[in-house]
Formats: C-alpha cells, structure tokens, sequence
C-alpha cells in the first residue's frame, strides 16, 4: 500500500494535479482528512476569496500560499494555472464554502485541465443542498438540483414554468434578498407546494421553515431571513403533475424532445427520458413513438 501511494504521488508530481477541495459551509469541523493533508501538500490554493479561505488556514494552522480565482478573473487566471499544472504543480482550488464549480467558480479550470489532459481530482466533503435535502423530511429518492434561478423575474419565471412538470424534489439556492420574491412566483407558477427553506446549514443559527409555499411566503413577509439559503420545492400533487402532463402530452412527442432540448441545453437522450416520465412511458416506449412522430 506505502509503495503504491509513493508512486501516485510521484505521477501527481510530474504531470501536475488539480484538486477540487470541498471546504466547510459553516462548522469548521465538517472538512476531511484527506482534504486538509491537500490543502498542506498543495504547490498553492486557488481561492474564491483569499481573505475567506485564510480563516479556515488560519484555524488549520495551514501555510500554503493562495492566489485569487474568482468569476472576475477567471477568464485569465484559469489558463496561468494550466500552465503552472503542465510544469507540474499539485493546485487545490477551493470556493468560500463547499465544492467547487458547483454554483461557484471552477468549471472553467476543469474543462481547461481536461482538454489540456491535466489529472482533476475530487475531494469531497460538505454541500448545502445536500444536507438541506437529508434533514429535510421531503421526498428525496430522486430529485432534481438547479442552483440558482436567474435573477432577473422574467427569466425566472420562464426557467419556472420550464420546472413546473418535473415529477422530482426541486433543490435550489437562492440569495435572501430575492427569496421573498422567488417564492412568490414559485407559488404562482407551480402552485401551493410543499417546500423548505434551510437557512445557514451547519452555522450557529441554523434554521429549517418547513410548510407549504403559502405558509413560507407568509413567514418571510414576516420576517426576512439572513445567510446562506437553501430552497426545497416538493413535487406537485396529482392533479398538478396530469394536468402538465396532460398540456405536455398534446404536444407532439419529437417536438417536445426538441423544446426541452433547446430550453435544458441536453442532448436528445436527456430529453427523451424527461419527455418519458412526463407521459408515463418506458424510454423504449418512448423512443418508438419518437421514430413515429419523426416519420409523420
């Protein structure tokens, strides 16, 4: 096993290695082993914000240097740690909280260092939208994560709309000051749902609202809510779901599998598979009729 890892560790060495380090969302104490023993041995950290990941450094009592990559700079940044990870630097990028590239920046690194044919590396550990979901009481045996809605209210409510026959658990992120109005049209577009709001998960004001979205919607008229929000948005009841299946179902099924191609950014098997659920068929079932209504 001793032999083994040296050996890993010298093949990291020469080609360079990013790793993708999951860093707390709140307690200090939610970080792995592996993930510290990174942070120690890394040539650098790429960092969301250096002055928010040196507190968790400091705490660590940790010296790896840190260089900024954030969403203003990664349009540069990225391609100058490529380089350094061709001359075979090990780089740990991190965010301000969580997995990186996911709702934070990252993806741009990633994709650069898979075309460059760089080693990419997780190292896994907390997620707010997963703790959101595990603590939530809601069904979670399959659901659907979207991050954040756009901000503006005309393409929110378009991506809405786009959500309003998924048969699965919504899980999103919102910023607290557009919540009220988040749920506003989520209330309108999807209807009087059962939903969660997780605010600050894993902090010491740690907080789960949970109800339908009217009871929300009233509790924050009442009172805004601070932090880090997580939203949870149930499935629809029945009537809900075939009454959108129903409107979705009226469309001819090759030309659904186009608009959801074109609205998710999926290819034709994706689509194919959500157009499957929304009419209660097998992908089979569903992929004869798509040679059918292709032919017509």
């Amino acid at each position: 096993m001793k032999s083994a890892k040296s050996k890993t560790n010298a093949a990291d060495a020469a080609t360079g290695c990013l790793y993708l380090v999951a860093t707390p969302i709140g307690n200090l104490e939610d970080i792995s082993l592996r993930a510290l023993r990174v942070l120690k041995e890394a040539d650098f950290i790429a960092c969301e914000d250096t002055r928010q990941t040196m507190k968790l450094l400091a705490h660590f009592d940790i010296q790896t240097r840190m260089v900024s990559y954030h969403e203003h700079n990664e349009i540069t940044r990225a391609p100058e740690i490529v380089i350094d990870l061709e001359q075979g630097a090990r780089v740990a990028l991190v965010s301000d909280a969580g997995t990186p590239a996911i709702s934070d920046p990252g993806h741009r690194l990633v994709s650069l260092c898979v075309r460059h044919g760089i080693k990419v590396v997780p190292v896994p550990g907390a997620s707010a939208f997963v703790a959101a979901l595990a603590a939530s009481g809601m069904p979670i045996e399959e659901f659907a994560f979207i991050g954040f809605l756009p901000s503006r209210q005309t393409e929110r409510r378009k991506a809405l709309r786009t959500l309003a026959a998924e048969p699965r658990t919504l899980a999103l992120y919102e910023a607290p000051h557009r919540l009220l109005d988040t749920l506003e049209d989520a209330l309108e577009i999807l209807g009087n749902r059962p939903a969660v709001v997780a605010r600050e998960v894993t902090k010491v004001y740690e907080e789960f609202l949970r109800g339908h979205l009217e009871q929300l919607l009233a509790e924050v008229r009442k009172k805004s809510p601070r932090g880090e929000i997580t939203l949870l948005i149930g499935p629809a009841d029945g009537a809900a779901v075939h009454a959108a299946s129903s409107a979705a179902a009226a469309v001819p099924l090759a030309r659904r599998v186009e608009e959801l191609m074109q609205e998710r950014n999926v290819d034709s098997k994706a689509a194919l598979k959500v157009v499957a659920r929304e009419r209660g068929l097998t992908r089979r079932e569903a992929y004869k009729q798509l040679l059918v209504t292709r032919d017509e």
